[in-house]
């Protein structure tokens, strides 16, 4: 029995090695989820705005964490280190229909996520990494 787990255990290691390692940049992909409202006919007009997923030895953030944007920016969430998505929590957001899908977990530095803000102006909206909100991985997008 204790054998058995052993080996379960290396062989779960050793696929988890083979699934993180080796990875070039030809490996980093674009991941761009719909607009936020299905439908929606706005065409990015405006910035594209960096926000970098980070993971280091203060924690896990984003960088920045608040952002003011216009309708027709782009928000680019860049992966740094660690593995992270982005969400825009509807019970966070009382009220808002046609928040952005949730991401999906960028694990390769470099990785990206680009949403297009389709959101109502006049409102702030939270957003946050679901394995890292309650480590405080939160950020608030202001469109004006």
């Amino acid at each position: 029995m204790m054998r058995t787990r052993y080996l379960h255990g290396l062989l779960a290691s050793a696929t988890l090695l083979i699934a993180c390692g080796g990875g070039t940049d030809e490996d980093v992909a674009v991941t761009t989820p719909p607009p936020a409202a299905a439908g929606a006919s706005l065409t990015p007009t405006g910035d594209t705005l960096v926000v970098e997923m980070v993971t280091d030895g203060d924690g896990n953030f984003y960088r920045p964490a608040t952002l003011t944007a216009k309708r027709g920016d782009v928000l680019r969430f860049t992966l740094v280190t660690g593995v992270h998505n982005v969400h825009f929590v509807a019970d966070s957001n009382p009220g808002v229909t046609g928040l952005p899908a949730t991401s999906d977990m960028l694990q390769l530095p470099g990785q990206t996520i680009d949403y297009l803000v389709d959101l109502p102006a006049g409102a702030t909206y939270y957003f946050h990494c679901d394995p890292h909100a309650l480590l405080g991985m939160v950020g608030h997008l202001t469109v004006e």
